[in-house]
């Protein structure tokens, strides 16, 4: 359950809620009058981070529901590459890394499968293959604030199950004024350059806003640019861990856990990404307003793994048997070291081209008809994701020239593998037919296409409740995966050494024990001395092509709250969402029986269901600027898109007769739940608060991958004729994989909060403050038959994405135009989400991060130079690696390190 009470930053936020509000009680009774530190407040303007912190204050005291939230001080003035990192602070979020970025964000120890993105309050598509937003595609300097609703709302249309993220951009006519804002920084990596690509990089971003025609028209135009560096230095070990037999692995005991490969590498490349946002609004009057947003992001990631990899299993090409001599096996019967000899290692390329686009329109309006007001809102969205994966596989030639390598798996730091052979001389390396053939390549590609039109009114309301608000949404949404692949063969020149114009900078392993081997250009490689043909007609592919289309239509009705209980002003909203879902797929599968040439047939599923989800949310106003909220509500998730593909593998087996398949599940419904929060809240104005708030969630129902030892394949088996003529006939009822709807279980959570500036205690202490948050979730439900086996085990495992503690913290300081900020976010252990070597989704344990940036600057108030500000950032500040682990730490998967950024920057506002 939740153990707070042995972590001493829980104990010092529970006691400053406590003390902080005991102390402005007794301060209010003595003077007999409000808090001072509101009196006080209105009389102060507030600049710099102060001005962000106090504006996101507003917007958590203001809100009907529990939020939390983010404001910019100033435009483009966001701290973070992009909106991840700064999402990942808010209390109970925590942000899973990819390559080196936060990317993924998990909500109240819920995956982000739970979760749901919106900009400017309209659904967005995403360019992975589920339906979670990859955040490092939204540059910080083009949001202006995001918030984060963690209970239900009836009229937020889209929201999720562990939380909604909706990120605004800037709205010109509620802005004080005209403005620019220019910005630029330099960066650095500090693992430094390797191979032909350096460890710079860039940002520039540039704002400007505009109002005219006496201000009934208002446009915001926003672009941001940024190179980063990709460097990367990794361990991984082949998965699963496996406690294999004598037989297998000669010298390691029957019965040892052990990993069939380790590999070292050396990633570099770059990260392009440029965006554009832009908002034109009109108000002629003020019975109508009309907002048009805009928004364009296009990334280019361009990256090669220039690895050592050896395999140290039962294969080995057919050139001689491995053998361990020395065997070191820890007290867990895992084979931690020892020398794996008569091994053939390779050197390999392997490069990966992604461009990501991101399109997004907007178009509201608002009308004022009396007492009646109408919102009539239009919104496309469209994202796509074109790859390009190549893979070189280079040997010792003549073949073969076997080698032994001394191997040291380490839990925490990078394994070693120390070849006794040397792989620096590429001249000494072919392109050949190796023990992994000589190449693969694939060209995934996604489309993901979003529509949405909602109508609302509001009208007056009666008694308890000021207004009512009555609406309807409909949400059209399509999504393509398509993954040709194929071999990359050698051409007609036969084995080959990459000549020297192909070839960069060698890349040193030492990290590993490996030492350097050389780098090359992959793709000139594959062109100049290979063939590629990608194709999806095979029988193994076809399943990874599919299409899921989803129709969902909300009507809701919202009475909201403003009146008192007996002397308490309460206010919320009381309502309830009727959601229409049309769901369904379409692929093709791979059917033996039919004619040659005609075996791909077409297969589609799907299913109509409705949900009744009622919700309230009341805020309780007490003295002192004390609120305390209550929420209740049933709530939804969506299933993953790649879920409810339709596509499978199937098959019969040749000795009993039983079919067999695995796929996706067009017929899924929904993860459902019961939601009750909590929340206790202190204000002292817009300067400060503490909170605590709890929650918990009862799931009627959980997804699981399940197999149906009953499924009627009669349709499968209409035109089957056996491929064996002595197999047995074919039975009707068989075993089929794929997710099902299942028992679920419950979610509870504790978040402790405080945003305190320190002159509440002294003014001695003016400029200094701290914003912390603790949070701890515990949940009853464990995942049986988890997708992928491999890593997790087949043991029930917890919620991927739950980390059990999530810690952050940001110390500041800003006076005078000089600003210092140091932030920590930390989150114990959880089972992260990855894609792995064929493209599928996979689970793995990872271990917790415990992530540290700073800044410092300084603003010019006056002279010459006002408005610019120098600043220097560090992120990552002690290289914190990324590791995974299979089951136990002493079977580690990836040990990953991507270095600490250096960011030195300007920023001007006129």
């Amino acid at each position: 359950m939740l153990n707070m009470q042995r972590n001493l930053l829980s104990t010092a936020l529970a006691s400053a809620i406590l003390l902080t509000a005991t102390a402005a009680q007794a301060q209010t009774a003595e003077a007999g009058q409000e808090d001072p530190a509101t009196t006080e407040l209105d009389t102060i303007v507030v600049t710099g981070i102060r001005a962000g912190i106090e504006g996101a204050i507003s917007t958590k005291r203001d809100s009907t529901s529990i939020v939390e939230a983010i404001s910019a001080e100033d435009l483009g003035k966001l701290p973070d590459i992009s909106i991840a990192e700064s999402i990942a602070r808010l209390p109970g979020l925590a942000a899973q890394r990819v390559a080196g970025r936060a990317q993924v964000i998990s909500v109240r120890g819920l995956s982000p499968d739970f979760s749901t993105t919106l900009l400017n309050g309209r659904e967005m598509v995403s360019t992975g293959d589920n339906r979670s937003v990859e955040f490092d595609q939204y540059p910080s300097e083009l949001v202006n604030g995001v918030t984060v609703y963690k209970t239900p709302d009836a009229a937020l249309v889209g929201q999720g199950l562990s939380g909604t993220i909706d990120m605004q951009t800037i709205r010109p006519l509620s802005y004080d004024g005209n403005a620019v804002m220019l910005g630029a920084r330099y960066q650095r990596n500090s693992l430094g350059d390797a191979a032909n690509s350096d460890a710079d990089g860039h940002r520039i971003n540039a704002t400007w806003i505009g109002k005219f025609a006496d201000d009934t028209f208002g446009v915001a135009i926003g672009f941001s640019s940024s190179n980063s560096a990709i460097q990367e230095n990794q361990v991984g070990l082949y998965e699963p861990w496996q406690a294999i037999g004598d037989n297998w692995r000669p010298g390691v005991p029957a019965g040892t856990y052990y990993s069939d490969g380790i590999k070292a590498l050396r990633r570099t490349g770059e990260v392009d990404r440029n965006a554009v946002m832009a908002t034109l609004q009109f108000r002629p009057s003020n019975a109508w307003t009309s907002t048009l947003d805009l928004f364009y992001s296009r990334a280019e990631q361009e990256d090669t793994a220039n690895q050592f990899e050896v395999h140290i299993g039962d294969y080995n090409g057919g050139f001689g048997r491995l053998e361990v001599t020395d065997p070191v096996i820890n007290d867990n019967n895992t084979f931690t070291g020892g020398v794996a000899n008569n091994v053939y290692p390779l050197v390999r390329g392997m490069y990966n081209k992604r461009e990501d686009k991101i399109d997004a329109f907007g178009w509201a309006n608002e009308f004022n008809a009396g007492s009646v007001d109408v919102l009539f809102d239009v919104g496309y969205s469209r994202a796509e994701r074109d790859e390009l994966n190549l893979e070189n596989n280079l040997q010792l030639y003549p073949m073969p020239q076997l080698d032994s390598i001394a191997l040291d798996f380490r839990s925490n730091g990078f394994s070693q593998l120390v070849p006794g052979r040397d792989y620096s001389d590429a001249s000494q390396l072919y392109l050949n037919n190796t023990i992994y053939g000589s190449g693969y390549g694939k060209t995934p590609r996604v489309e993901d296409e979003l529509t949405t039109v909602r109508l609302q009114a509001t009208f007056p309301g009666a008694g308890w409740f000021s207004d009512f608000d009555v609406g309807l949404n409909y949400a059209d949404r399509q999504k393509d995966k398509r993954q040709p692949e194929g071999n990359i063969n050698l051409g007609a020149q036969g084995p080959t050494a990459i000549a020297s114009d192909l070839q960069y900078d060698r890349v040193n392993l030492g990290f590993a024990g490996v030492g350097y081997i050389p780098s090359w250009n992959v793709p000139g490689a594959v062109d100049r001395y290979m063939t590629f043909d990608p194709v999806e007609d095979q029988p193994w592919l076809i399943p990874k092509a599919w299409t899921v289309d989803e129709e969902i239509t909300t009507a809701f009705v919202r009475a909201n709250l403003d009146t008192e209980w007996g002397g308490v002003p309460v206010t919320g909203n009381i309502g309830v969402q009727i959601q229409r879902v049309d769901q369904s797929s379409n692929a093709n599968i791979w059917d033996s029986t039919r004619p040659a040439g005609e075996e791909v047939r077409p297969v589609e599923g799907g299913k109509t269901y409705t949900d009744v989800l009622p919700n309230m949310n009341l805020a309780f106003a007490f003295d002192h600027e004390q609120m305390l909220r209550v929420g209740l509500g049933k709530q939804v998730a969506r299933p993953r898109v790649d879920q409810l593909r339709t596509s499978l593998e199937w098959g019969v087996s040749d000795t009993t007769g039983r079919p067999w398949a695995n796929g996706g599940n067009p017929e899924l419904e929904p993860w459902r739940a019961n939601a009750f929060d909590l929340s206790y809240e202190k204000y002292f104005g817009t300067k400060a608060y503490v909170a605590a708030a709890y929650f918990y969630k009862d799931l009627e129902s959980y997804l699981y991958t399940q197999t149906n030892n009953n499924y009627d394949f009669s349709d499968l088996l209409a035109d089957y004729v056996p491929s064996n003529p002595s197999a047995p006939p074919p039975q009707q009822y068989g075993d089929f994989t794929q997710p099902m709807n299942g028992e679920g279980g419950s979610l509870q959570g504790l978040e402790l909060t405080a945003s305190l500036p320190f002159d509440l205690f002294s003014e001695a202490l003016t400029g200094f403050g701290v914003v912390a948050s603790a949070s701890f979730f515990d949940s009853s439900i464990t995942i049986r038959d988890p997708e992928s086996a491999s890593s997790v085990g087949s043991d029930p495992i917890s919620l991927p994405g739950l980390s059990d503690r999530v810690y952050n913290w940001t110390l500041y300081y800003e006076r005078n135009g000089f600003e210092a900020r140091v932030n920590q976010r930390r989150r114990s252990d959880f089972i992260g989400e990855i894609g792995n070597f064929a493209g599928n989704r996979t689970l793995r344990y990872v271990v917790g991060e415990n992530i540290t940036d700073a800044q410092v600057s300084y603003t010019f108030g006056s002279g010459s130079l006002a408005g610019m500000t120098l600043l220097l950032q560090g992120q990552n500040l002690t290289n914190e690696s990324y590791r995974t682990y299979a089951g136990t730490k002493d079977r580690p998967l990836e040990n990953i390190e991507w270095g600490r950024t250096i960011l030195l920057g300007v920023n001007y506002r006129f």
